[in-house]
């Protein structure tokens, strides 16, 4: 891995809510609310987070399918959001995405061939002949036959159509693919298969990975690193291990706790939430998760944490490691792990 390929600052999404009979503006909804993060080159960055977080929404303005409302998104260097409509339709090259659902991506108007064809089409590359070869090379690739190139998307599985979708976004040789939550819609038998054509695509290609998911046991089989997303917030970033071994923040432990764990005897305890995810819409003072927080203080309902390096590469938003909103030494955390 080399310095960083993409960096994240400050980004904002937030969605305006209408009212009335001239529908003027009488709120808005904070999707994603001050998000920072980077991604290295040749690394996975997992995002998870309950249903409704932002992480999708996250996903989606990296690329700017949807405008920002505000932050900073570099890619190799350059500040993506400065960029105009044709700079970006070049630039999204080496940048693409995987959808959730591979029965709503695909177009069922058009074969294979036609859909495959389009990234092609777009950014200039090959004759028809050269194109028709690189279909049916990157079909090959993604474990189905070149001559499925002349067929529609209802003849083929779910799971199938996620591997022509994965061929899509590979098609233009990317830098970079945000794949949101690519394996949810699918079967758990056709899961595994997925991520591991997934993981030989990333070597084979030499790709990096923002991969957006709700499952924790999908995104620690293929991430590197793991950020936790809460109400539009990252409340804790850090390696593979250190979050599965060591989860410093209350919500990050809470979703831990209710991953089945394989070995019957095994004793894990389960730490239960109470009440319901605040709405985005109006989302609490202080830290956002105070409401449902076990280890909640005073200090939570008012002042907002800030996303602090408490251990080496370990990010967390939260009161329990800082004093005066700076991170406090390990051997002084208020936190009982």
């Amino acid at each position: 891995m080399s310095e960083a390929l993409l960096e994240v600052r400050g980004l904002k999404k937030y969605f305006d809510v209408t009212g009335g009979v001239f529908s003027k503006k009488v709120g808005e909804v904070k999707a994603v609310d001050d998000v920072s993060f980077t991604v290295k080159e040749g690394e996975v960055l997992g995002i998870v987070g309950e249903s409704g977080c932002g992480k999708s929404t996250t996903g989606k303005a990296l690329l700017r399918l949807i405008e920002p409302t505000a932050g900073s998104v570099f890619f190799k260097g350059q500040d993506i959001t400065l960029l105009s409509d044709e700079e970006m339709r070049k630039t999204r090259r080496d940048m693409q995405i995987i959808f959730q659902d591979p029965y709503a991506s695909l177009n069922p108007r058009h074969k294979i061939a036609k859909i495959l064809s389009e990234p092609l089409i777009v950014h200039g590359i090959g004759d028809s002949k050269e194109r028709m070869k690189i279909v049916k090379e990157i079909l090959e690739i993604v474990g189905l036959p070149g001559d499925n190139a002349a067929k529609y998307p209802h003849q083929f599985s779910g799971g199938q159509r996620q591997r022509i979708g994965i061929a899509r976004a590979l098609i233009v040789n990317p830098k970079l693919v945000i794949c949101d939550e690519p394996v949810s819609a699918l079967d758990v038998s056709i899961q595994s298969q997925i991520l591991n054509l997934m993981e030989d695509l990333k070597d084979k290609f030499g790709l990096t990975y923002v991969f957006i998911a709700h499952d924790l046991s999908v995104v620690k089989h293929i991430s590197d690193r793991v950020g936790v997303m809460y109400l539009g917030r990252m409340v804790e970033l850090t390696e593979n291990e250190s979050l599965y071994g060591e989860p410093l923040h209350p919500y990050t432990r809470s979703l831990l706790s209710a991953v089945p764990d394989p070995d019957p005897d095994r004793k894990q305890e389960r730490v239960i939430l109470k009440g319901d995810v605040p709405s985005p819409s109006n989302p609490p003072n202080g830290c956002a998760f105070h409401t449902r927080c076990p280890d909640c203080m005073d200090i939570c309902k008012e002042v907002r944490p800030s996303f602090n390096e408490v251990l080496v590469n370990h990010f967390v938003a939260c009161h329990l490691y800082e004093e005066d909103g700076k991170p406090v030494p390990p051997e002084q955390f208020k936190a009982t792990k």
